[in-house]
């Protein structure tokens, strides 16, 4: 029975292997992965400055403003606006940078005609005889955009490297004047090439390419992402993909970070206005209330290693996996245990995220537990810990009865696993 059953999870991985290679591969979503890789530390910075003036705790909020005056939120805001509220500026350059690296260019150019193609598309508005670039264009509004140009701005930078358009300066040039020289002529490319683009939008009925990309393909996948159905589907997939071992939230989250990004930051605007935070699923949805001390929500799984396994393998096992988990970091429990290509441990594991995903998604629907407010915490960042700086005290309360729900959704398929293991530890088996 038990070759039976591995035969089935190998035909099953022989099939998804072969897809999940092709994304993961794939030099866009790679890239684009990569530049929220890049950007991730300060918008991480960026949102903890919402932390401060939005503290839990209402007695320190009260002190802090009675010892620093009110005008000390001003500065926090300022963090944030020009870190998170320019996002899309910095992931533009980690995208360039990872492309450039892929294509083995000049990464500073390839960073240089990003920006500037970005900039030649985004519109201005005017007012009187002065003009300005709205913020909202360099914040989630502005992100797919962003993305897809500099997809563009690259590969026509690239291309045009490739034929070798450029300017040649003799040996003896400095090399920095000589590498000046060569970024003339695709510079000058893509200079005229997105100013073309602008004139194009501009005659359409969408104006800019702003308003067409976020009306067109923004927006329908933000509506997407943040539904039951697909958000369950993707976590789904994403643990489906990791117990045939493939890192599933690397490949899936190529498709996930921008969406789920962009809906995170819209409720980090919104409750940094102190208005109703707008989307129940975002990215500390599924890092914080779905993947619960790692991918699977295996923080109960923990416990039971750690008080309730006969087995010496597991026992010792518990203690090594302990202390990661505590900060959602769960491949010694998976690759150790293991739950990678194990069908026992599988079932759970792949079933994780309707559980705790749906059971989330309820208890915010019906005002139990608030939406998390946008603050992008880092994933390492404890439960209960994690959800008292994102829905407040409530948020900590669900985590807690999360733990105890998870403890019980894998206790029976421990329970078989564990005997199996002592059993072999007997001899008996």
């Amino acid at each position: 029975m038990e070759s039976k059953k591995q035969t089935f999870v190998e035909k099953i991985a022989s099939k998804l292997l072969p897809i999940s290679e092709k994304l993961n591969n794939n030099k866009y979503l790679g890239s684009m992965r990569d530049g929220f890789y890049y950007a991730m530390p300060l918008i991480i910075v960026g949102s903890l400055f919402l932390i401060f003036p939005n503290f839990p705790i209402p007695a320190v909020v009260k002190w802090v403003n009675k010892t620093f005056g009110i005008t000390w939120i001003d500065y926090c805001n300022r963090a944030y606006n020009f870190s998170v509220g320019i996002m899309t500026i910095f992931v533009i350059i980690g995208i360039a940078k990872s492309l450039a690296n892929r294509y083995k260019k000049d990464e500073v150019q390839f960073i240089i005609n990003s920006i500037l193609a970005f900039m030649l598309v985004t519109p201005e508005t005017l007012i009187k005889d002065n003009s300005f670039i709205p913020m909202a264009n360099f914040q989630a509004q502005g992100l797919f955009v962003g993305m897809i140009i500099a997809f563009c701005a690259c590969d026509l930078t690239n291309w045009v490297l490739n034929k070798h358009w450029t300017i040649k300066m003799p040996d003896s040039v400095p090399a920095n004047v000589a590498n000046s020289f060569e970024g003339l002529v695709p510079t000058a490319f893509v200079m005229i090439v997105f100013i073309l683009i602008f004139f194009l939008f501009k005659i359409t009925p969408f104006k800019d390419a702003q308003t067409c990309i976020s009306k067109l393909i923004q927006i329908p996948l933000e509506g997407l992402g943040a539904s039951l159905p697909a958000t369950l589907f993707l976590e789904f997939l994403m643990t489906l993909l990791f117990s045939l071992g493939l890192h599933g939230p690397n490949i899936v989250g190529a498709v996930t970070t921008p969406i789920w990004t962009a809906l995170t930051i819209q409720n980090a605007n919104a409750y940094a206005k102190g208005q109703p935070v707008p989307n129940i699923i975002n990215a500390q949805f599924d890092g914080n209330f779905v993947r619960l001390g790692g991918t699977g929500a295996t923080f109960g799984l923990i416990i039971l290693l750690l008080f309730f396994a006969k087995s010496k393998q597991y026992k010792s096992l518990g203690k090594l996996a302990a202390a990661p988990s505590i900060f959602n970091i769960n491949e010694p429990l998976i690759f150790g245990l293991p739950i990678v290509m194990n069908p026992i441990m599988m079932i759970p594991f792949i079933f994780s995220p309707i559980v705790f995903g749906g059971l989330t998604y309820l208890v915010v629907r019906l005002g139990l537990v608030p939406p998390a407010n946008g603050i992008n915490l880092p994933w390492t960042m404890p439960p209960v810990i994690s959800g008292l700086f994102l829905s407040g005290w409530r948020g900590a309360v669900w985590q807690l009865v999360e733990i105890i729900i998870s403890v019980g959704w894998y206790y029976p398929f421990f329970k078989v696993a564990d005997k199996e293991a002592w059993l072999k530890e007997q001899g008996k088996d």
